[in-house]
């Protein structure tokens, strides 16, 4: 179907079930997580209404592309209003002491504006609708699969933005494509946060045109800090480790805290790109012991005798020795990769890289070169190794699926695992990564 009409049509079914604006008394068509949107901040405020819009316009079918233009209009609009009428009374946090007594914002009041933003730009692209958006010049398909598996809770969170640009009205010609995984612990609260704003940091940050891994980078410290502030505001304690992927035309670039993690498969073999932050890693444990922490051992290395990482969102009671700086690389994309895999601990802690080349070959085989459902197979494959944890596994294919498969039928040889140790990459991605 053509954009005018697949757009006029999505926007004429949404109208058809909400006919009119929210009235001040009738409740937003979604049910935020407890907690999300009591009270924020105005700097808060754009991520978190983007983050319950991608939610409630893909529960109903929007085509993604669709979605995150409509999104884009609305938070547009948001924006231009005065934010001072959604300001609470009375001032929450004065224990986070008087340069952050910021005025926060009732989010029922808001939620319910923006929504009428999202209708008003629905009743506007239903007459008229926007210019077709420009799709990506790059190969992705992408396979995503999450489970709480034995675990009381469910505190991973993931993101798949391939409609970065149409989200954040970014017009050139340089394809953008985001990836997140996030591993909370302790709470969900700190995962959360991370799922809604680091994307939005990163695409807001003063370097991304010129320089995307430093925004990366940086977008990390600053999304650790405003979950901070959020923190002592609702006396939360929780963290969560994340790794993030953003492909900036022939580049990738990754920034990561903690022990989830990114690799990538380039003809038929596995190449590590990173080195998780785990409290026995040589160079973390110097950094702990010099801040005045120290690391016991109890069923593993832990910082202080409580997290098994070194890195992470969040974890107020353990800063400064759970450090919110990420590490960064970047790496030239030559069109030879097949995938890129981003997956938490649960999944890396009884799969090695090497035998997510076998899994995946293996999958395709079985099913005639079709990876929606690869992610699947990835963590089913952890589970039956003895992963215990949550798992979430997300893989972004670069090239056809079949097209991989049908490589490694033609030479077996090309498909075989590698051992990385002395693999040229790894030097690269030593030289350029930022501590």
């Amino acid at each position: 179907m053509a954009w005018p009409e697949a757009a006029r049509g999505f926007v004429g079914t949404l109208l058809r079930d909400f006919p009119r604006p929210l009235g001040p008394d009738d409740a937003p068509p979604w049910s935020p997580a407890p907690g999300r949107l009591g009270s924020l901040s105005q700097a808060e405020a754009p991520a978190e209404l983007a983050e319950l819009a991608r939610t409630f316009l893909g529960s109903r079918n929007a085509p993604p592309l669709l979605a995150a233009s409509l999104i884009h209009a609305a938070i547009h609009d948001i924006l231009q209003t005065d934010l001072n009428e959604f300001k609470k009374q009375s001032v929450e946090g004065e224990e986070a002491g008087d340069h952050e007594k910021e005025p926060l914002l009732d989010g029922g009041p808001l939620q319910r504006c923006f929504f009428n933003k999202l209708w008003d730009v629905c009743c506007k692209w239903q007459k008229q609708p926007p210019p077709p958006p420009k799709p990506l010049h790059r190969y992705l398909q992408v396979s995503i699969h999450a489970t709480r598996n034995t675990r009381r809770k469910m505190e991973d969170r993931h993101v798949s933005l391939p409609e970065f640009n149409q989200l954040f009205g970014l017009t050139d010609d340089v394809d953008r494509a985001y990836f997140a995984v996030f591993d909370g612990h302790g709470g969900i609260d700190a995962a959360n946060y991370a799922a809604a704003h680091l994307h939005v940091n990163v695409a807001h940050h003063k370097d991304l045109l010129k320089n995307p891994v430093e925004a990366l980078r940086e977008s990390f410290q600053k999304t650790d800090e405003m979950f901070l502030a959020k923190a002592r505001r609702e006396k939360l304690r929780n963290g969560s480790t994340g790794v993030a992927a953003l492909i900036v035309g022939n580049k990738l670039h990754i920034a990561w805290l903690g022990d989830s993690q990114v690799m990538l498969v380039q003809q038929g073999k596995a190449i590590t790109l990173m080195e998780p932050h785990k409290p026995e890693r040589e160079d973390e444990r110097q950094r702990i012991e010099a801040l005045g922490g120290c690391l016991i051992y109890m069923d593993c290395w832990r910082v202080n005798g409580t997290l098994a990482v070194s890195r992470a969102i969040g974890d107020p009671l353990q800063k400064p020795y759970i450090s919110g700086c990420a590490d960064s690389a970047s790496f030239e994309l030559t069109g030879a990769e097949d995938y890129v895999l981003l997956a938490c601990d649960g999944f890396f802690d009884t799969i090695q890289p090497f035998e997510v080349v076998d899994h995946v070959l293996e999958h395709l085989m079985q099913n005639k070169g079709d990876g929606l459902k690869t992610a699947e197979r990835l963590v089913a494959a952890a589970k039956e190794s003895g992963s215990s944890d949550n798992i979430t596994v997300l893989v972004v294919f670069l090239r056809e699926p079949k097209d991989i498969m049908s490589d490694c039928l033609r030479d077996p040889r090309s498909c075989s695992a590698d051992d990385c140790t002395g693999n040229p990459l790894l030097n690269f991605f030593s030289s350029e990564k930022n501590h």
